[in-house]
């Protein structure tokens, strides 16, 4: 059981072609300290016929779930590996997460529901807002969130495509007005499959609906205990992919209106992952190599002239930072070629030092005897890689 693979969390933004435009979230309203912020954003391409797999996570934020958030915060970056070790017709399809709580009093919403993120590849947004949730109060309405993320979340309309929602909590499935039998199936319908995870012990979470859940949804049921603290290995080479990730983040040049800002928001989610753990940091850098997953066009020069080879000559001056100012096309071009070059050659040695770290991971946890695994991540992988096998994906 691998440590990159104990994990697929979700949620997200949308990105796209390039024009920017205020997030904000679905129900715009909050009194959980989580005041609505106007994040620019650049919107899903729905035409992109590439497959794509997109995950929905839906996290209860009641006063008792302190521990599943702590879980989620310890394994996003191993969940986003994960994702990207799957492939179909031996290409990685693009990765997106979106992000929802919901059976917190604080949220002004008759059914307690609060789109944190949309479906989107900005993960460092969906880093950003997962350390940033906070439990209050609790009533927890599993088929009022699950209508909200199947119905209102940009899935992709390719068949092939992976569509899946992880809802996870501890309090009886069928609460509320909205009948959960009637959504998972709706949601079903549209191949997006429901996956339920039970914070509490396995026959409590069959006798409350979880199981009946998941099964209509054509997901699968597990049960956790969300207080359990998640292990890490360290390995010899942590210190180094730490390392490269120093290096990593001189090879960014941001631009427009807000790209300071995020800029700044990838170093601070650098040290987010690390409060966590030195492990989370080094699975946060694998994944920040991993160019399916986590692509910045948004706001770094060397991502937007890949996906567009003409901004550079149409880009203003006043978007480029101070250091590209009064310097020619060519000159700015000359720049962007060996940053790009420089960052792939860090992201190959990453991609090398993370292989030899999983292997000394896998033998460790096989000395150690931890082939299981109680917690949210292990829930997420087996089922992550079943439905991928059964869809036709390789990993």
């Amino acid at each position: 059981m691998t440590t990159l693979k104990i994990l697929v969390l979700a949620a997200a933004m949308t990105l796209s072609s390039g024009n920017i435009t205020d997030y904000r979230s679905v129900n715009n309203n909050s009194d959980n300290n989580l005041p609505v912020q106007k994040t620019p954003l650049i919107p899903v391409n729905s035409t992109v016929k590439d497959n794509k797999i997109q995950v929905a996570l839906l996290l209860d934020t009641s006063n008792s779930m302190d521990g599943l958030i702590d879980q989620a915060k310890s394994r996003l970056w191993n969940i986003v590996n994960t994702l990207t070790t799957l492939k179909y017709n031996g290409k990685a399809p693009e990765v997106e997460i979106a992000l929802y709580e919901y059976g917190n009093d604080g949220i002004r919403d008759e059914n307690y529901i609060r789109q944190v993120t949309p479906l989107t590849q900005d993960l460092d947004l969906v880093s950003e807002k997962l350390f940033a949730l906070r439990t209050n109060g609790g009533n927890e309405y599993c088929g009022a969130v699950i209508r909200e993320a199947s119905a209102n979340l940009n899935w992709d309309s390719n068949e092939k495509s992976m569509k899946l929602i992880y809802i996870a909590g501890n309090e009886a499935f069928d609460q509320g007005k909205i009948n959960y039998k009637d959504v998972v199936s709706k949601a079903k319908g549209k191949n997006i499959y429901t996956n339920t995870i039970f914070c509490g012990s396995r026959e409590e979470g069959i006798q409350t609906f979880w199981q009946n859940g998941a099964s209509l949804g054509g997901g699968n049921y597990f049960n956790i205990d969300s207080d359990k603290k998640v292990m890490y290995i360290e390995t010899p080479y942590d210190i180094r992919i730490s390392e490269c990730n120093a290096q990593l983040n001189t090879t960014y040049i941001y631009y427009g209106n807000h790209g300071s800002e995020y800029r700044l928001k990838q170093i601070t989610q650098d040290k987010n992952a690390e409060m966590q753990s030195a492990s989370n940091l080094v699975e946060r850098t694998i994944a920040k190599s991993k160019k399916n997953a986590y692509k910045n066009e948004h706001w770094d020069l060397i991502d937007r002239a890949e996906k567009d080879a003409d901004f550079i000559s149409t880009v203003k001056e006043a978007e480029l930072p101070a250091e590209l100012r009064g310097i020619s096309k060519e000159e700015i071009q000359k720049t962007i070629t060996l940053k790009s070059a420089a960052r792939k050659k860090i992201q190959k040695e990453i991609e090398e030092l993370s292989k030899k770290r999983q292997e000394y991971i896998d033998n460790e946890m096989k000395r150690r005897g931890n082939f299981e695994s109680d917690d949210l991540g292990k829930a997420i992988e087996k089922s992550i890689l079943e439905l991928a096998k059964e869809n036709g994906y390789t990993f």
